[in-house]
């Protein structure tokens, strides 16, 4: 068992952050839990599994998109045990629909969650992991390696997260800090149960992108039946933090694996035509 390690995980009321919560408080991590909403069927779900087994897990109120909730969370962990090891930015959610239909405040919303929120957790998180170091682990996707359509925003989120990334471990390898990049494929969550859809429309009566939003919805669909259980993910995240030699980046999921194997092997018009295939445009 190990002990006196403190994690932090970002949206942890469901689906891979809830799992990656637990996952870390099993084997003896001190585990914050954190998430928006400390009152939902998440949060009272997660806190009697850690009552019945005697996790080491707290829940607490932490919401990416604001500055002071984010700084008073770390601060009160830091407060409490003194130190912060693990920290997995998870917090997000997916924005789908055409760029032509999507709103600037739409967009920038999805920024603020999706890439602002894991950078404030980070700058609040990295004076602490600079005096003992660390592991900070961003969960992107494989969307943060490849792009569909309709998911314009989303994608611009994760690639800048990825970059992000791969910059700050110039930075802080020199403090003991591990930078992880976890790309998970299609995971079975509440994932889509939260994806939001863009409101603003050119044209409602013409619709120019219906015919295109009916192929991606069937695409999806397919395409999520074979999605892993977002314990599984939990799993690598866990591997990945608990190695002393950790890799940058982890592909989680066959269906992740066999597009970026595609991706490496074709040129950009190969990857775009298959890509249209795949997709039947």
């Amino acid at each position: 068992m190990m002990s006196q390690k403190v994690a932090v995980v970002t949206g942890s009321s469901s689906g891979l952050g809830y799992e990656t919560s637990l996952v870390l408080a099993r084997i003896g991590f001190d585990t914050y839990a954190t998430m928006r909403n400390i009152e939902g069927g998440g949060a009272k779900q997660i806190a009697d599994i850690a009552k019945n087994e005697n996790l080491p897990l707290e829940i607490i109120q932490l919401n990416v998109d604001n500055d002071n909730s984010v700084s008073d969370a770390i601060n009160r962990i830091v407060s409490e045990k003194n130190s912060i090891d693990i920290v997995v930015n998870n917090a997000g959610y997916d924005l789908m629909g055409a760029l032509e239909e999507t709103s600037m405040d739409e967009i920038k919303a999805q920024f603020e969650t999706n890439s602002f929120g894991a950078l404030r957790v980070m700058q609040a998180v990295i004076p602490t992991m600079r005096k003992q170091g660390g592991v900070i682990v961003n969960t992107t996707s494989l969307g943060g390696r490849i792009s569909f359509p309709l998911n314009s925003a989303y994608h611009a989120t994760k690639f800048a997260l990825e970059g992000l990334s791969e910059s700050i471990r110039y930075e802080l390898e020199p403090f003991g800090i591990k930078i992880i990049v976890i790309e998970p494929g299609g995971v079975g969550s509440n994932f889509l149960k939260n994806l939001k859809m863009a409101t603003k429309t050119s044209d409602p009566l013409n619709a120019p992108y219906r015919s295109l939003e009916n192929r991606i919805s069937e695409y999806f669909k397919q395409w999520l039946q074979n999605a892993i259980h977002p314990s599984e993910v939990a799993k690598v995240i866990l591997q990945a933090v608990t190695s002393d030699n950790p890799d940058f980046r982890y592909v989680v999921g066959k269906d992740a694996a066999m597009a970026l194997e595609s991706r490496r092997n074709m040129s950009d018009k190969e990857f775009h035509d298959s890509m249209k295939k795949q997709i039947n445009l």
